[in-house]
């Protein structure tokens, strides 16, 4: 599995008592360290999980829990009641932790004895006891939780622990992500805008103002050296297509994205980021005639999709929420294959039940989303304060299902929103050179778009082919965020309802507060 998840560990804890004696407990300790064994082994969760005793009194649960707080490496808690164990003795470590937490109700034995079962064996294998209790008191006190059932070996079960794996280490991670704003974000765009101080107080997110002039500090010291050894680099991975432009501002183009690709590699390694915004009506000195004119002769756009292949979360004009929820995606995919990126809803094509919605930007879209070897071209782009040709990867993305997501500030809020789509292929488009994906909003083009846009949807979205709701809804559980979904079930009067439902609950909850 990819090296995110290798700082991380999930720690298992199990519950019991001392009521039915020593060996008992004995017992329930070998058990317990058997099955963390053999999911460890079984390949299919990415995080390790690391055993941590059985706890027997409320003292014990308390120690574990807050242990789990100031450990770093603890992403998050599994508990299992291997017996019954009385749930009152885990409320002052429930009140402690601050870590995701997952109850798995399950079994050390797939069946029972029938032969051989006898009281012993009834009191020693109470998980379908002890596991009601725990939950009862989990509830009780508004624990947030993912409950997973099921035999500890089956694969369906592992799979929905796994995903839940993948989302704590994004999560995790999240509290370790500073998102730098090379300027502000784009003028008069309301989802671009919204809170920072309650968007890093609820998720993680740190995310702060750098000015574009201490940007081009950097950029004014990459060396003709370090610029030609990434040419180089660019001529092995990418189809070189000189067009209009001609070679000679191609490969100047292209040398400026290089420069630009590598100062922003920099900052954002000395600065400690690993996600950042752009606006590309600021992009440093404004007389582009001067002497000493420092500045991107464009939005440096070769390097975003760059950056965002090696896990650089970005967001265009500005787009802070964005940019930190692609990083977290990022994480939550590790390993898996068909990659993920940054897309904007760019222009409608009506065409009956297949009705769809072409999905690019300007230039930033990630190539691990590609369908093949991309082209690396030059052409004019002219828009923001630089209308010049710029260097970009060029390609059109993966077929089949994957699902898109956005975070919106609704003010008393944060609201998730996420949607299953089908990338479908398009026609040539020749006259086209961007990156681009084209799908068909789920479960028809009328009603997913009409959901999104009821939910407040933003234009700007994280996407990705390999992980499905099931991440997300975990993801909004643990970071303690509204979560709508828009998937193939979904009919508008039941959703409108269901948004009608989630702002008395929000506004009935803030009010109890």
């Amino acid at each position: 599995m990819a090296k995110v998840f290798e700082q991380y560990e999930l720690w298992w804890v199990t519950g019991a008592q001392l009521l039915y004696g020593g060996d008992a407990v004995v017992k329930v300790d070998s058990h317990s360290k058997e099955m963390v064994e053999g999911l460890n082994a079984g390949g299919n969760i990415p995080v390790k999980i690391v055993y941590k005793g059985t706890a027997n009194s409320s003292k014990e649960v308390e120690q574990v829990m807050l242990a789990a707080n100031n450990d770093p490496k603890c992403a998050g808690i599994i508990t299992w009641m291997h017996t019954f164990s009385p749930a009152k003795m885990w409320i002052k470590g429930l009140q402690q932790l601050q870590k995701p937490l997952l109850h798995f109700h399950t079994q050390y034995n797939a069946e029972i004895p029938w032969g051989e079962i006898d009281m012993d064996f009834m009191n020693l294998n109470q998980s379908a006891h002890g596991d009601i209790e725990f939950g009862h008191v989990c509830t009780r006190m508004r624990i947030a939780r993912k409950v997973v059932c099921g035999y500890w070996k089956e694969a369906k079960v592992q799979k929905q622990i796994a995903v839940w794996a993948r989302v704590a280490a994004g999560v995790a991670d999240a509290h370790d992500v500073r998102c730098l704003m090379f300027g502000m974000n784009m003028n008069n765009v309301s989802v671009t805008d919204g809170d920072r101080v309650e968007f890093e107080q609820r998720m993680g997110y740190h995310v702060d103002y750098y000015p574009v002039s201490s940007l081009m500090e950097y950029y004014k010291k990459v060396s003709d050296a370090d610029t030609d050894a990434l040419i180089e680099e660019y001529k092995k991975l990418y189809t070189i297509k000189i067009d209009e432009t001609g070679e000679k501002v191609y490969w100047e183009k292209v040398r400026n994205a290089a420069r630009a690709e590598i100062a922003l590699r920099r900052v954002l390694k000395d600065k400690g980021a690993t996600a950042f915004t752009t606006n590309f009506d600021d992009l440093g000195d404004v007389d582009v005639d001067a002497p000493d004119f420092c500045g991107f002769d464009q939005i440096p756009g070769l390097a975003c999709q760059r950056l965002m292949e090696e896990g650089i979360g970005f967001g265009a004009e500005g787009y802070w929420k964005t940019a930190c929820l692609c990083r977290t995606l990022w994480v939550i995919s590790q390993g898996l294959p068909k990659g993920c990126s940054f897309l904007e809803d760019y222009t409608l094509n009506f065409a009956g039940d297949r009705s769809s919605c072409l999905q690019s930007h300007m230039l930033e879209v990630c190539p691990m989303i590609a369908v093949d070897k991309p082209k690396l071209e030059v052409h004019f782009l002219g828009i923001g304060i630089r209308k010049q040709p710029t260097a970009r990867l060029v390609f059109t993305s993966k077929t089949g299902p994957g699902i898109k997501a956005t975070v919106v500030d609704l003010g008393n809020r944060f609201r998730l929103i996420s949607q299953e789509v089908e990338c479908i292929e398009p026609r040539p488009m020749p006259k086209l050179p961007v990156a681009s994906a084209l799908w068909i909003p789920q479960p028809t083009f009328e009603i997913g778009a009409a959901a999104w846009i009821l939910a407040g949807g933003t234009h700007h979205s994280a996407f990705s082919y390999d992980i499905d709701e099931e991440y997300w809804e975990d993801f909004a559980e643990m970071t303690g965020i509204e979560y709508v979904r828009i998937n193939r079930q979904t009919d508008i009067a039941g959703f409108k309802q269901t948004l009608r439902n989630n702002e008395v609950y929000y506004m009935l909850n803030k009010a109890l507060k």
